[in-house]
């Protein structure tokens, strides 16, 4: 079960942050109508601009995939069809939902992969996926998605299993690419280098729910959640060196098997009884601030102070 509340602003790149298994592309693929067939997808509003998405029958929901909206999976060979050139598969996009002619594709297939840094892209575009890097094969996945303009892109782990270095221009691409388009980014990620670098807001998951919630620099400096500040801990620093690394005890719960109360609260360190037993509410804490926890103040001040 996912219990998420979240908006992006035109523009906005929102951060969506937590270990994996906390529901955060379960929402991601929500949005998008990409959930498994056995699962059922409920809200009291999901809107894209002035579309309320909840009302669209599929093939409605079909075409605003990649005309308004677009996703750029984790995984980019297997996202990417092995059998097809770059070319065909960008031109699909074009010929499907502007009409163009293959001529008319192609070329606009190759101005994309050069506004993603595709070196030399009038002949890239005939070649297949295996014969580009990780990095390449992401920023292939960025073009097809920013192909048609969309309003909302969702990243869902763009950096995974990629360099730092490459991670680095993947992020700066996203970043680039947001601003001069004035598209909404949605950036699905674990880690929280990425989150400092880029983000504008931050949503924290837990175990299907936000826990915590709030501009990118507020939340990264004075958490106001114990898994927000757990995690922030969890960052190797560099006067730690020779120190052991630390880690959050536990492992996150199952969807299906929740503990009662707080689902943090068997690995949390400022766990009271109030804790085991009443669930919190995302309350607000602060001028553009949220979080889910009883003990919310002692959370801030311990960031403060120590």
């Amino acid at each position: 079960m996912v219990d998420v509340d979240l908006d992006v602003a035109r523009g906005e790149l929102v951060a969506l942050l937590g270990e994996s298994g906390s529901g955060k592309s379960a929402a991601a693929r929500a949005v998008m109508g990409l959930s498994a067939r056995n699962a059922t997808v409920s809200a009291d509003a999901m809107r894209l601009g002035d579309t309320d998405l909840l009302g669209l029958a599929e093939p409605q929901l079909r075409h605003l995939r990649g005309t308004r909206m677009s996703m750029v999976f984790q995984d980019a060979l297997s996202a990417l069809n092995p059998v097809l050139t770059i070319g065909d598969q960008i031109g699909e996009l074009f010929r499907e939902h502007r009409g163009m002619s293959r001529r008319q594709a192609r070329a606009a297939a190759v101005d994309l992969l050069g506004q993603v840094g595709i070196p030399a892209p009038a002949r890239r575009v005939g070649e297949y996926p295996h014969q580009f890097s990780g990095g390449m094969r992401q920023r292939i996945l960025i073009a097809m998605a920013i192909a048609l303009r969309p309003e909302l892109v969702i990243a869902d782990e763009p950096t995974t299993a990629l360099d730092v270095t490459v991670q680095a221009q993947i992020l700066e691409l996203l970043d680039s690419l947001r601003r001069d388009l004035n598209m909404a980014v949605l950036l699905i990620t674990h880690d929280l280098g990425v989150v400092s670098e880029v983000a504008d807001r931050v949503m924290v998951m837990y175990a299907g729910r936000v826990v915590e919630a709030g501009s990118a620099d507020d939340l990264l400096g004075t958490p106001a959640h114990p898994y927000t500040e757990a995690l922030l801990r969890s960052v190797p620093q560099a006067d730690q060196r020779g120190q052991a690394l630390y880690a959050i005890p536990g492992s996150p719960p199952s969807p299906t098997h929740q503990p009662a109360g707080c689902p943090f609260h068997p690995r949390c360190g400022f766990v009271v009884d109030r804790c085991r037993t009443e669930r919190p509410p995302l309350t607000v804490v602060a001028d553009g601030r949220t979080a889910a926890c009883h003990r919310t103040e002692e959370v801030r001040h311990a960031a403060v102070t120590g």
